[in-house]
């Protein structure tokens, strides 16, 4: 099995640091607002990594953190009026609920920065003790980074092209205006907790070096994330975790590539952000799944207006092919190897969901064949390809029912969707007037709405 290496810039033997045992971490969510479909892919990603892994026979421990104190949720904060701590809580449950009509698995251990105060603390003492770190007047704690020759490594940024990939800030309290923060002194009205420099909270980065060190100890065998985190998240996750322990770190560095909406990164600052919640009002769990798993994960991924379609069309013509089959031999109970071969040995190159989706075109011709044919090995290749290809989270839902949803859902028109859509955001505002009034506006135009803890179903009355 070969994993491509960001830290070394190829492909590499998995090779673990303990025979059978893996330790993987992946940056999650900064719960700054609620999930949008990058979040989804990665998540999904390494879920799926942890699930293969697992196949291949280790005991994978998979931890994932939520940033839940850091500028952006202190911004938030202030615009909403609502308490940092509580506003992050908040967010939390909401993008919870989202993962969950995602049917992505919760990892081994889910992290959080705020109940790791008192190891990020003691992180940063050990830097400020072993002189990797230093404390300005105002209470800021910065790591000093000319004390890590081997800082940059992983971006292959020299220290003067690092100026141009981060804001800078305070430069007369730092050493050099490359240093980072590990430490912020609090400002009035912030939240904040007691340290031995004053009040104040951690910086983004030592938070995941504190909670990694907390879980797995002084090193792990894969670290993910998305490629946007290698600098400065990853490069100063480096430095001041190899700075205080003398160890490498990270055996595999992971990143996933981007995500873009008709060619344009996707933003807040350019409004196109997709929230993973409005397109699983649209789509299915899978079709989004199939969609986004249909490129390599090292590539951006370039969200058009027909790629969420085209993936649930696909999985309709699968569908109703496993759905015939099992019509037709309702009893036959094997499988097939070969089907569950491919399928490995796509994914033991670098996690190549790509290449593994692929197959499946080849598979359901073959399929078709032998349904024609009478052959019941038809329905043996898909109990196969159930039972492979539920690792990346597809053909998992009953046939008939996932073909009856998708025919209801077409039968519906937009501009009906948009009213049910409309009434779903009212609901969540808890503007139940609006909501009421958006539900008598459909039952007038013959439509019967039904909610339930996965969303909403509309039919006709």
């Amino acid at each position: 099995m070969k994993i491509y290496n960001s830290l070394t810039r190829r492909k590499e033997e998995f090779i673990p640091l303990e025979a059978g045992k893996v330790k993987m971490y992946a940056c999650g969510i900064t719960v700054s607002g609620e999930a949008h479909v990058g979040h989804g892919f990665q998540a999904l990603l390494y879920d799926i990594f942890r699930k293969f892994l697992e196949k291949q026979g280790y005991e994978v421990t998979y931890a994932r953190n939520y940033t839940d104190v850091d500028d952006k949720i202190i911004a938030r904060s202030r615009e909403t009026g609502i308490p940092a701590d509580v506003y992050a809580k908040q967010m939390i449950e909401k993008i919870n609920a989202v993962m969950r009509k995602m049917n992505v698995d919760e990892p081994t251990i889910w992290l959080k920065a705020t109940e790791n105060m008192d190891n990020i603390i003691r992180f940063v003492e050990e830097l400020v003790a072993s002189g990797h770190a230093y404390a300005a007047e105002n209470g800021d704690v910065y790591f000093d980074v000319d004390t890590f020759p081997a800082y940059g490594q992983l971006s292959g940024r020299s220290k003067e092209d690092m100026l141009d990939g981060v804001r800078v800030e305070n430069d007369e309290r730092k050493k050099n205006p490359y240093d980072f923060a590990l430490w912020k002194a609090a400002k009035e009205g912030e939240i904040s907790w007691p340290s031995p420099w004053g009040r104040g909270r951690p910086g983004w980065h030592i938070e995941c070096s504190a909670m990694n060190r907390a879980a797995f100890g002084d090193q792990i065998d894969i670290h993910g994330g998305g490629r946007d985190l290698i600098f400065p998240h990853h490069e100063n996750e480096i430095a001041q975790t190899e700075a205080l322990t003398g160890k490498r770190f990270v055996r595999y560095w992971t990143h996933n590539g981007l995500i873009k909406v008709n060619g344009q990164k996707m933003s807040k600052s350019l409004g196109n952000s997709l929230m993973l919640e409005d397109l699983l009002e649209k789509y299915s769990d899978e079709a989004i799944k199939f969609a986004l798993l249909s490129k390599g994960y090292r590539g951006d991924i370039n969200i058009t207006d027909n790629l969420f379609p085209e993936a649930e069309e696909h999985l309709v013509r699968f569908y109703t092919l496993i759905a015939a089959a099992e019509r037709a031999f309702p009893d036959e109970q094997g499988g097939d190897e070969e089907i569950d071969r491919a399928f490995d040995a796509a994914m033991s190159d670098d996690f190549n969901t790509a290449l593994a989706l692929s197959e499946l075109y080849a598979r359901f011709r073959d399929v078709s064949r032998r349904l024609a044919a009478k052959d019941p090995a038809a329905r043996r290749m898909t109990n196969q390809i159930r039972k492979t290809y539920s690792l990346l989270g597809l053909f998992r839902k009953d046939a008939e029912v996932y073909l009856a949803g998708y025919a209801k859902a077409e039968e519906i028109a937009p501009e009906i969707k948009e009213i049910a859509e409309e009434r779903q955001r009212a609901r969540a505002a808890k503007d139940w007037k609006k909501s009421d009034e958006l539900r008598d506006r459909l039952r007038s135009l013959g439509y019967l709405i039904r909610d339930g803890k996965d969303g909403y179903t509309l039919e006709k009355i």
